[in-house]
């Protein structure tokens, strides 16, 4: 599915919702730990920030597309606000300082990154990543990008909620305090 989605609030049944798109490494684990999130609505792994159109997981490796590993997020910001979402959770649920790396997977595909979807989704992720970085949490710098939105490319369904579908399986995220 090829969508442009710009990340806008809008109310669905009745009910307030925003989207975020965000890449720690491999969506499998980032998607399992934010499903889970209070507010959090929906959840789907795919792809973005890249220039080929229409990339499957093969197309991520080795740089050939330049796309992300990426979860977009619907949330309800009356429950869970953006800033929240990226100070309480994305940045604890992997190590934004490893530049194109997250545990055992390296590359591109799995840089740290914010997709900022509006205007105000950028200044947020600018304040929240100074922030952090001036918490002295980390003890090398931020390497993660805050980058616009691109074309959202969701991933092959294989890859949707793989971790609920192979509960043994691969993952290097998890919370840290």
């Amino acid at each position: 599915m090829n969508e442009q989605d710009r990340g806008d609030t809008t109310a669905v049944a009745g009910q307030r919702t925003e989207v975020a798109v965000l890449a720690g490494g491999c969506f499998w684990g980032v998607e399992e730990i934010l499903r889970a999130v209070p507010g959090v609505l929906d959840t789907d792994v795919g792809y973005t920030g890249g220039w080929l159109p229409n990339p499957t997981y093969d197309d991520t490796h080795d740089s050939k597309s330049g796309h992300a590993e990426a979860v977009r997020i619907t949330f309800d910001p009356t429950v869970l606000s953006y800033e929240d979402l990226l100070e309480r959770w994305f940045f604890r649920l992997h190590d934004p300082t490893t530049l194109n790396r997250q545990g055992n997977d390296a590359g591109t595909q799995y840089r740290s990154a914010i997709f900022a979807q509006t205007p105000e989704q950028q200044t947020a992720a600018e304040r929240v990543k100074a922030r952090v970085a001036a918490s002295g949490k980390w003890q090398r710098p931020i390497t993660t990008s805050i980058e616009p939105p691109g074309t959202w490319y969701s991933a092959e369904a294989y890859h949707q909620d793989y971790l609920r579908k192979h509960p043994g399986g691969y993952s290097c995220h998890f919370m840290r305090d």
